[in-house]
C-alpha cells in the first residue's frame, strides 16, 4: 500500500493530516487515551450535538448546521476512528461510542442536548438514550440504522462481505458508486468528500479506519436497539428520505421499503413523529438540508 508523504519534509502523513481543512474551527477534547475533533458553532436556547454515520466524518453535517447555527449551537463530532480523531485499535460499538458520547457532553457542561444522530449515529444516539435516559427530553434520528433487523444468515452475509480488507480494497470507482448510493442526486459539492476518501488510503493510519468501519458494521448488527425501542423516554423525530437506497438493505430485504421501516420505527418509539423527505436519499443532512432544518424547527418549536 501507498504512504502519503509530505512534499517537504518527507514524513509520513496521518489522515488528519492528509483531509480538507473543515469548513468551521476545528476543536479538540481528550477523553481518557482519545483526541476528540469536534466543531462548535452558533448559540442558542438549545444545543444539538451531531453523530455522524458509518465510513463519514462531521463535515457530512456542514450544510445542515449552517442552515440551524443561528438559533442553535450546533456541535458535530469526529468519533473515534473517523476524520480528525484518534484512530487505534479500540471497540467499533455502539455502546463504546455512546460512553464517550456521555463524556464528551459532560466535559462540555451539556445539561439537556439534543441528540442527533444519522444512519448509525442514529443507532448511537438510540443506545445512548437507552443507556442515559435523562440526558434531555428530545431526540433526533435520521435515516437511522437499527430500526431495520437481521437474522443470524443475514449478520454472516455482512461479516463475509463488509471486511477491513474489502473496504481498504476498494477501488475509486467503487468509491464513486459508494457515495452515489447515498443521494437521491448527488449533490457537486460532495466532490470533497470523495477526495478526502480517496487520499486517505495513502496515510499510515488508514488500516485502523478500515478496521474501525467493518467494526462499526458488527457493532450495530451485534448490539440490536430494537427490542427496546419502546424505552425510549424523548420525543423523537425520525426522518428518512423518501428514496432511501440504503436502508433497507436492497439485497437482503427486497421485499422491505424505507416508508414501512419509517413507520415501524415511529410505531415503537413511544413519543415520536415522523416526516419523509421527497426526492432525497440516505444523506438528508447533505442532499436536502434546507427541508430538513426546516423540520428540525418545528419539531424544537413544540
Amino acid at each position: 500500500m501507498a504512504i502519503g508523504l509530505n512534499a517537504q519534509t518527507g514524513s509520513a502523513q496521518k489522515i488528519s493530516e492528509l483531509i480538507s481543512p473543515y469548513k468551521y474551527k476545528t476543536h479538540y477534547m481528550d477523553i481518557d487515551s482519545l483526541k476528540i475533533a469536534y466543531v462548535d458553532e452558533g448559540s442558542g436556547d438549545k444545543t444539538l450535538l451531531f453523530v455522524h454515520g458509518l465510513a463519514t466524518y462531521l463535515p457530512s453535517w456542514d450544510k445542515l448546521i449552517e442552515e440551524l447555527k443561528g438559533k442553535y449551537r450546533c456541535i458535530a463530532i469526529d468519533l473515534p476512528g473517523y476524520g480528525r480523531s484518534s484512530k487505534g485499535d479500540y471497540p467499533s460499538t455502539m455502546a463504546f461510542y455512546a460512553v464517550v458520547l456521555q463524556k464528551f457532553t459532560s466535559q462540555l457542561k451539556l445539561d439537556n442536548p439534543v441528540l442527533c444522530g444519522h444512519s448509525m449515529g442514529g443507532q448511537i444516539a438510540m443506545t445512548y438514550a437507552l443507556k442515559y435516559p435523562d440526558y434531555g427530553n428530545k431526540l433526533i434520528l435520521i435515516a437511522p440504522a437499527g430500526i431495520e433487523t437481521f437474522n443470524e444468515q443475514n449478520k454472516q452475509w455482512f461479516g463475509n462481505f463488509f471486511t477491513a480488507q474489502a473496504v481498504a480494497s476498494a477501488t475509486e470507482q467503487q468509491v464513486r458508486y459508494n457515495y452515489g448510493l447515498n443521494f437521491y442526486e448527488v449533490p457537486a459539492d460532495t466532490e470533497f468528500m470523495i477526495k478526502d476518501r480517496l487520499q486517505m488510503a495513502t496515510a499510515t493510519d488508514f488500516m485502523d479506519y478500515c478496521n474501525t468501519v467493518a467494526g462499526g458494521v458488527q457493532g450495530m448488527l451485534n448490539e440490536p436497539v430494537f427490542d427496546r425501542l419502546g424505552n425510549i423516554r424523548q420525543q423523537t423525530l425520525i426522518v428518512y428520505g423518501e428514496n432511501d437506497n440504503l436502508i433497507p438493505n436492497r439485497i437482503l430485504h427486497k421485499d422491505l421499503t424505507t416508508k414501512q421501516i419509517a413507520e415501524t420505527a415511529t410505531e415503537k418509539i413511544p413519543d415520536s413523529q415522523l416526516a419523509m423527505v421527497p426526492e432525497c436519499g440516505h444523506m438528508a443532512p447533505f442532499e436536502k438540508p434546507i427541508n430538513l432544518s426546516n423540520i428540525i424547527n418545528q419539531f424544537l418549536k413544540e
